[in-house]
């Protein structure tokens, strides 16, 4: 793709102001060094809309920008449930589960598990997570930010995947890693004003381009008249069938995005997923942080017209006129079969949008849009990653005497060690189909069980942490009998088929049985670590209930209007 000089100066522009507000941000006064608290949370000193604003910018990433609209190729808006849904997910978070995190005073996830339930459980769960972040989210944002750059800048084929990678790691290594959460939430800002405004821009072009009027208002109602059953939120089996024919309702089934298993998914994101809680145990005080979270929700009402709908509008514009139906032709001509196994790559959706349809001048900006939200993802697990090992692991096993400046040397020494692992990983990855539904399925086989170890000891006095271990090991086979057991096993195989959101639901609840079972058995009395749980905990002042009235009408309305 040609960029103009234009072009180039807006995107070279974006890197210099982000690299400078980092360093400014890290700077620290004559003769002092930073805190593990300065480096890991900030200072305890961001504002609601700071909070807010790196809630959103930690969470869409190239998962969302890229794989997001893959899925709005392949499903149409409904997969805008995990968007919609989140928005009251972050409410339960900021009433229920913020008030316990700040009264703990924690620096990361894991250290709850210690306080609840045990250092043994902890240590596992730490582990568990950095693996987590350095195998699968990094190297996932990592590849697909790359493999977007191919698409845009080169020309597909792999030419600059590898050096598209490097470039995105070491760009959000060189501030997050000097600079710690400070730098990372205050640069978030900006990020995330850009990655919203580019998003906006991007959906209003490729509208505009959808019927000769040049009209987005036109495009809009095209692409609703050639494709009605993609505005469809809750769908119905056999509705829609995706481009590669897979029935849509196995990954997005019916009632169960509003009641079902939709709930785990979004609950352990955005309650116990540390890259995303930690800024708000960064707040200056739980109302801050509360005020922070709803703010959030409000962002995520409107990310549907970012991530979703170019998907949607590319499903449209490679449909033949004739057959209403997906032309080869024009899928093969534009990048989107594979000529390996001659899939269609949905996940093609946004970067052949941006390459074709952004008129140049602007494509920098779009760019840097795109690079905003890959950026401010990678910089979050990096320094999440960080966090958890310098205090759940060094700290906590190897010296418990760990003063300041060795706990942020060593923070800063495992981001780098972190970030390397994941960009030779990364580049080994190949096409995943659709991306996020194959992060969102295969991340469900761990979360039902993590989940619930997190609700019992959050809101359930008797549970022990025999019983917490044992349910967090008894969860993986349950939630593998659901991927791998064979239908003659037994008349229980029958749940094998089923979508994996009610999988997930059902590890869910085994898991929370298997907790209570067992805490039941050894004694049934309440834990001494158990929470004390009161209705002054959870009151919330007038500024969060009405927001938060505002976002569930909204939500209502929204589902009401594409039901």
């Amino acid at each position: 793709m040609d960029f103009s000089t234009i072009d180039i100066t807006v995107f070279a522009l974006y890197a210099l102001i982000i690299l400078s507000i980092g360093i400014f941000v890290s700077r620290q006064k004559k003769g002092q060094s930073k805190s593990a608290e300065d480096y890991f949370l900030a200072g305890k000193s961001l504002p609601w809309w700071a909070i807010g604003a790196s809630l959103i910018a930690a969470n869409i990433s190239a998962e969302q920008f890229i794989g997001m609209s893959g899925s709005g190729f392949a499903l149409g808006l409904a997969i805008a449930s995990y968007e919609w849904m989140a928005a009251i997910t972050l409410l339960v978070v900021g009433k229920y589960f913020l008030p316990i995190f700040i009264e703990k005073g924690l620096y990361t996830i894991p250290e709850f598990i210690e306080k609840r339930y045990s250092t043994n459980l902890k240590t596992i769960l730490a582990v568990f997570w950095i693996a987590l972040f350095v195998f699968v989210n990094l190297t996932t944002v990592l590849y697909l930010g790359g493999k977007a750059l191919d698409t845009i800048i080169g020309t597909g084929d792999g030419s600059i995947l590898l050096n598209s990678i490097i470039g995105l790691g070491l760009f959000a290594a060189a501030y997050s890693l000097w600079g710690g959460l400070a730098a990372v939430a205050w640069t978030d800002v900006v990020q995330v004003v850009l990655l919203v405004f580019g998003g906006l821009l991007m959906a209003y072009f490729a509208l505009s381009n959808v019927t000769d009027s040049g009209s987005f208002i036109d495009g809009l109602n095209y692409v609703y008249e050639k494709a009605p059953e993609r505005f469809s939120m809750i769908l119905s089996k056999g509705e829609i069938i995706t481009p590669n024919n897979k029935d849509a309702w196995w990954d997005l089934p019916g009632l169960a995005v509003l009641i079902g298993g939709m709930w785990v998914a979004n609950l352990y994101y955005w309650g116990f997923n540390q890259y995303i809680i930690q800024r708000t145990l960064a707040a200056k005080s739980l109302r801050e942080g509360q005020k922070g979270i709803v703010f959030a929700a409000f962002l995520k009402l409107i990310i549907p017209i970012i991530v979703v709908l170019p998907g949607i509008i590319a499903y449209v514009m490679n449909l033949d006129p004739e057959t209403g139906n997906l032309s080869v032709d024009l899928l093969n001509s534009r990048g989107f079969i594979n000529p390996e196994n001659n899939n269609i790559i949905n996940d093609n959706a946004t970067p052949w949008l941006i390459k074709d349809y952004i008129p140049i001048g602007l494509k920098g900006l779009i760019l840097a849009a795109l690079a905003a939200a890959i950026v401010s993802s990678l910089a979050s697990m990096i320094n999440s990653t960080s966090t958890i090992f310098t205090m759940d692991i060094y700290k906590s096993m190897f010296n418990k005497n760990a003063g300041d400046k060795q706990m942020v040397t060593v923070g800063r020494l495992t981001g780098l060690v972190a970030l390397i692992i994941a960009m030779l990983i990364a580049p080994q990855l190949g096409s995943l189909g659709q991306v996020f539904q194959f992060i969102q399925e295969y991340t469900g086989v761990v979360s039902p069980g993590i989940l619930a170890v997190f609700l019992m000891g959050l809101f359930y006095k008797k549970a022990t942490n025999n019983a917490a271990i044992w349910g967090v090991l008894l969860s993986i086979p349950i939630a593998m009998y659901f991927k791998v057991a064979p239908n003659g096993w037994s008349d229980a195989a029958m749940f094998v088929n089923l979508p994996f959101m009610h999988q997930m639901m059902l590890t869910c609840i085994g898991t929370l049985l298997v907790i209570a079972l067992i805490s039941k058995i050894e004694g049934n009395q309440d834990d001494p670590k158990g929470i004390v749980l009161s209705k002054k905990l959870f009151a919330t002042d007038k500024t969060f209930n009405v927001a938060a009235f505002g976002v569930l009408l909204i939500t209502a309305l929204l589902y009401a209007l594409f039901w």
